[in-house]
């Protein structure tokens, strides 16, 4: 066997990474095409960003001069997996239009191996950029002519949360807010939750170290934003900030740590922490329908929407 074709890195039902940086992928493959919404009656279609970026785009049903907040989400799959067009990430964001009444911008950035990191970082910044230039004018009348540059918000789930963090380092007092669901940050640092699914919290640390193999370890700001090296969270440009985990994830402390220190330091905007009791990572991917999910799409709809 060549050298090259070696797996390195195995999660059944998931993907397989070879040494070579060929991947394997057997779930989020599916493509959605948009639509309008007979249930929701959100309307989605999708657009070019930049070259090798695209996006997909929900509005929700509404009066022809309303201006609403804007998501520009990242989707989450540990920097590997997963796309803005899968059943999953389309069935999640349209739901989360209807409840908050936004329009949203979900970004299908590159993913590694095929393309390490920080691709997806600069692709995502991209896409900022892109939403942002419709302030005044721009190709999509949906933002235009709807969306309200004064509220719009950076979010994600799991690496997609990561992403959101820092496009809203990036993106500076343009930004109303944040908001992270379930984040994917590490550290050197154990911490209780580590030992929910000590096997899952190890591939976290493994994968890391192969979707962004010019890393300096688990303290490196990509995956740490409280490292010693990182940019202080102080110099956080946005005002508001939300952060959602599941009280059984593996991630959880990492999440609340990242709000401790947002809360407790030298930061000075509204932060708000929620925690789905029991629940794992990703919960409301898969039990949409549940109370907690429910809920959870309540707080978020609730936090874009207060000014």
């Amino acid at each position: 066997m060549d050298s090259n074709d070696e797996i390195i890195y195995d999660s059944e039902g998931y993907i397989k990474i070879y040494k070579s940086g060929r991947a394997e992928r057997f779930h989020g493959l599916e493509f959605v095409p948009p639509s309008s919404d007979p249930v929701t009656g959100v309307s989605s279609k999708d657009a070019n960003v930049v070259s090798g970026v695209t996006a997909r785009l929900y509005m929700p049903k509404i009066d022809f001069n309303k201006k609403l907040p804007i998501l520009v989400h990242f989707h989450g799959g540990a920097f590997c997996m997963g796309s803005s067009f899968d059943p999953l990430a389309h069935n999640y964001i349209n739901s989360l239009v209807a409840r908050a009444n936004v329009i949203a911008v979900s970004v299908n950035y590159r993913l590694a191996p095929e393309n390490y990191l920080p691709a997806a970082y600069e692709d995502s910044y991209a896409a900022l950029d892109w939403v942002l230039s419709h302030k005044n004018d721009g190709p999509e009348p949906w933002l235009t002519d709807h969306g309200d540059f004064t509220q719009v918000y950076t979010s994600g789930e799991s690496a997609g949360a990561n992403i959101a963090h820092h496009v809203a380092m990036y993106g500076g007092s343009k930004l109303c807010g944040a908001v992270l669901i379930h984040p994917y940050f590490l550290s050197s640092k154990k911490v209780e939750s580590d030992g929910f699914n000590p096997a899952l919290a190890e591939k976290l640390v493994q994968l890391w170290k192969i979707v962004c193999p010019s890393t300096i370890g688990l303290d490196d700001p990509w995956i740490n934003p409280l490292a010693a090296d990182a940019p202080p969270l102080a110099t956080l440009g946005c005002k508001r900030v939300l952060i959602l985990v599941g009280g059984a994830d593996t991630l959880r402390d990492r999440g609340r740590a990242y709000y401790e220190k947002l809360k407790e330091g030298k930061w000075k905007g509204e932060v708000k922490y929620w925690e789905a009791p029991g629940e794992g990572h990703g919960f409301y991917v898969f039990k949409p329908k549940s109370e907690l999910s429910e809920e959870q799409d309540k707080i978020i709809a609730d936090f874009v929407n207060k000014m």
